[in-house]
C-alpha cells in the first residue's frame, strides 16, 4: 500500500498543494513552523478522519477560509482508489471511492498508517488515555467494526454517567434505568475488552523479537493489559460478562456517590516491562525509547500480517530523539518494504543507505520549493 498523490486545499498553512510521491522513502525538509508536521498530520487525518494534534477541527482550516479538503490516491496490489476528507465548521465528510461514508467503521481501514513522533514516547511514560488511544486507533485499522463497538460503548457510557450524576445530586433515583444502562454497557464493554485482549496477544508476538534485536538480546519486553475487573485474558465472552455484572453490582453505591462509571475499558491501561521491571517507573530514557520504537515497528508487521498490506509509515521529526543505533535499526527494518515519510529540519545527521534513494521535498511557508 502506498499514497501516490496528495492534494490539499485550505488545510492548515497550505492554501493549495498537489504532489506526487515516491513509493519508497519521501523526506520532507524544512525549518520549524513551515508546514512539515502539518503535511504529516494531513496523511493521518486522511486515514483516521481526525487529527492526532487537536480535537478542534476548525484549527485544520486555513485562516479566513470556510473549508479544508484533503484528497489522496491510494495504490494497493490489486487496486487504486481515491480518499477524500472535507472539513467545515458544520462537521466533516469522508469519501471512499467518491462515495460518502456515513459510518467511521466503513471508512477507517482503507488507508493503514503507523505514525512515530517524539510525543509517542508518551506511549510508555504518559497517562493511561494515551495508551488506550493507541490501542483503539491501531485495532480500529485492522478491525474497522471495532470502531463501531467502541462508539456504541462510549454512547452508553455518556448516558450512564449523566444518570449517575443526577442520582448523585438526588435529582433522580431510577435504579431500573441504571440497571438497563449497565447491561447495555456490559454488552459493548465485553466486545471491546475481548478484542483488546486479542490485539495485545498479537502485539506481544511482533514486538518481543524486535525489542530483543534492538537491545542486542540484553532485554526482554513484556506487555500487560490492566483491566478494571479481575479477569484473565483467556476468559470467554460469557465469563467476561458475568464478571462485569458482579463487579458493577459491588461498586453501584460508590458510583452513585461519585456520579461516574468506575469500571470498563475507558479506565483500563497497559504496563510495559523490561526484564520484569515496569519501564515507566524503573526504565531509563533509552529503555523507554526502545520500548516505544519496538511497539511502533511491531505495528508495521502486525498490520501486514492481518490485512495483507504494509501500512504507510510516518516519522515526524523522530530522528532527533533517537541515537545512531536506534536510527539504523529503524531504517534497516523498513528498507524496501514500507512507503515512508520522514520530516526533518536536516538530513545531514542521518547516515543510512535507505535515504540515498529517498526523494526530497523542501517545504517553505506551506509550499514545496
Amino acid at each position: 500500500m502506498h499514497i501516490k498523490t496528495l492534494k490539499l486545499k485550505n488545510y492548515r498553512n497550505y492554501e493549495q498543494l498537489d504532489v506526487l510521491f515516491n513509493d519508497k522513502i519521501n523526506v520532507i525538509i524544512g525549518e520549524n513552523a513551515q508546514g512539515k508536521t502539518n503535511l504529516m498530520e494531513a496523511f493521518y487525518v486522511l486515514a483516521f478522519t481526525k487529527s492526532y494534534r487537536t480535537p478542534k477541527e476548525n484549527e485544520l482550516i486555513y485562516w479566513g477560509k470556510d473549508f479544508a479538503k484533503i484528497e489522496g490516491t491510494i495504490e494497493q496490489k490489486n487496486r487504486t482508489f481515491p480518499l477524500e476528507i472535507v472539513i467545515t465548521s458544520k462537521g466533516k465528510k469522508a469519501k471512499l471511492n467518491h462515495i460518502e461514508q456515513k459510518r467511521l467503521s466503513d471508512y477507517i481501514g482503507a488507508l493503514n498508517i503507523v505514525m512515530f513522533a517524539p510525543e509517542d514516547l508518551a506511549l510508555v511514560k504518559g497517562p493511561p488515555q494515551v495508551r488506550r488511544r493507541f490501542i483503539d486507533m491501531e485495532l480500529g485499522q485492522i478491525q474497522p467494526s471495532y470502531i463501531y463497538h467502541l462508539g456504541q460503548y462510549q454512547q452508553v457510557l455518556k448516558q450512564r454517567n449523566h444518570l449517575l450524576k443526577q442520582m448523585q445530586r438526588k435529582q433522580m433515583n431510577d435504579l431500573t434505568m441504571l440497571q438497563i444502562l449497565t447491561e447495555q454497557l456490559i454488552e459493548h464493554a465485553t466486545t471491546v475488552l475481548e478484542r483488546r485482549f486479542a490485539f495485545l496477544d498479537l502485539l506481544r508476538k511482533w514486538s518481543k523479537p524486535i525489542h530483543g534485536n534492538i537491545s542486542r538480546d540484553l532485554e526482554e519486553l513484556e506487555i500487560e493489559y490492566n483491566p478494571t475487573i479481575d479477569v484473565s485474558e483467556d476468559a470467554n465472552k460469557e465469563k467476561i460478562e458475568t464478571i462485569y455484572l458482579e463487579s458493577f453490582h459491588k461498586v453501584q453505591e460508590k458510583e452513585i456517590e461519585r456520579g461516574t462509571t468506575l469500571l470498563g475499558p475507558h479506565r483500563d491501561d497497559l504496563t510495559f516491562y523490561i526484564n520484569g521491571k515496569d519501564v515507566k517507573v524503573f526504565g531509563s530514557q533509552g529503555q523507554q525509547r526502545t520500548t516505544a520504537l519496538s511497539i511502533k515497528l511491531a505495528e508495521i508487521d502486525l498490520i501486514h500480517h492481518e490485512v495483507g498490506e504494509y501500512p504507510i509509515l510516518l516519522l515526524d521529526d523522530v530522528f532527533s530523539e533517537l541515537d545512531d543505533h536506534r536510527q539504523s535499526h529503524l531504517l534497516s527494518t523498513i528498507q524496501g518494504k514500507v512507503q515512508t515519510f520522514v520530516s526533518t529540519t536536516n538530513v545531514a545527521g542521518i547516515h543510512h543507505e535507505t535515504l540515498e534513494k529517498a526523494e526530497l521535498f523542501h517545504i517553505d511557508k506551506g509550499r514545496i520549493v
